[in-house]
């Protein structure tokens, strides 16, 4: 038996919708503005406080409208999608905003973490809801080839029934700066890609087990909790799905050699996979892989290949699932809505950690 693996995400017909941007870091710059105009899409203006970087970027990717301010850009009308590229606790007041102003918008493309917590991403979704205003999460590993390949396969029932899933990374992250001002690193900046994909594979897990400690680089810049985390997530089904999330990785800065990585691995009844995540060889362009084999394609590995990454190009993706969405009138693939069970589950794992038990999923729902 073939199977067919489909990774690139679903394009609307009109690409011409406005997309009004908010931020002009290099998420913004490098990741989401590249993959849109490599996709014939139409970033209209950007919004951001810093005047030069803003010229910056939208001579760079030929943006007609420049904004110091992002409620003056609403004003402006080819603004149909606003895109926000901005820290978590800063993002609920502008969302806030877009909501509340007096021209409404179309659809909003937020960050991930949608918020801070649990309770203030519920209050977005509720914000957009009564707004009528769509809202996408942009959580894009979802969109890494690797991470839609294997769901492709999972949704053909390739490997039967699921037995025991892992992530499993080796990785020095680059931290921002505002995550010194949230007591953050690993858990809702790097572990919450790894259990937004579980969810995307599996679907929503019973309770989690997750256990922290310090990184001990990071700790010499700022105090947090969630350095080093790994997590056990507990199904109904029997399935168990866990990651290794170690941002220390080694000394390798500080002299020794490097061994950094993203590997997942997914067991089932009648077949398995395997692959990698491309991201660590940042800003070498690498794209992820992925090999499987099965009782009914015979005692052989397979292994798709495609020229794409995940940065930038799985950034493409988040952007399409909302206008096809809004084109299609139809809820996004990664809606606030859905992207609450994802924030109640890195809520879960901090819970979790700081009282050393297993927490449901339900505990912090209906918190």
């Amino acid at each position: 038996m073939s199977y067919v693996v489909n990774y690139l995400p679903e394009l609307p017909k009109n690409r011409n919708v406005g997309i009004g941007c908010i931020g002009s870091g290099f998420i913004m710059a490098d990741c989401h503005l590249v993959a849109y105009r490599n996709a014939g899409l139409n970033p209209v203006a950007i919004a951001g406080r810093n005047r030069d970087r803003l010229h910056q970027v939208a001579q760079r990717h030929n943006l007609p409208a420049i904004y110091t301010d992002y409620r003056e850009m609403l004003d402006d009308e080819r603004v149909e999608i606003v895109d926000i590229a901005v820290p978590p606790d800063v993002q609920f007041d502008i969302i806030h905003s877009i909501v509340h102003h007096r021209r409404k918008v179309k659809g909003i493309l937020a960050q991930k973490p949608l918020g801070v917590n649990y309770q203030q991403a519920l209050e977005i979704v509720r914000l957009c809801e009564d707004a009528n205003i769509v809202l996408a999460v942009n959580q894009n590993m979802r969109y890494d080839q690797s991470v839609r390949s294997m769901k492709s396969l999972l949704n053909q029932s390739a490997f039967g029934e699921p037995i025991f899933a892992t992530i499993d990374m080796r990785a020095i992250p680059h931290w921002m700066p505002w995550q010194q001002r949230q007591g953050w690193v690993t858990l809702r900046i790097m572990s919450i890609h790894h259990l937004d994909t579980f969810r995307y594979w599996f679907g929503d897990p019973i309770r989690i087990f997750a256990s922290t400690r310090q990184d001990p680089r990071t700790l010499q810049k700022f105090a947090h909790t969630d350095g080093i985390c790994a997590y056990i997530l507990e199904y109904a089904n029997g399935l168990r799905a866990c990651s290794w999330d170690d941002v220390w990785a080694g000394p390798a800065l500080e002299g020794a050699a490097a061994d950094t990585y993203i590997r997942w691995r997914v067991e089932g009844l009648s077949g398995m996979a395997r692959g990698t995540i491309g991201w660590p060889e940042y800003p070498k362009p690498t794209s992820s892989t992925i090999e499987y084999t099965t009782i009914s394609t015979g005692n052989h590995w397979i292994h798709p290949t495609w020229k794409e990454v995940w940065f930038p190009d799985a950034f493409l993706g988040t952007m399409t699932q909302l206008l096809c969405a809004i084109e299609q009138g139809k809820e996004p693939e990664i809606s606030g809505r859905d992207n609450l069970k994802t924030m109640a589950l890195v809520d879960a794992a901090y819970l979790s950690a700081a009282e050393h038990r297993a927490v449901d999923l339900a505990e912090i729902q209906s918190s």
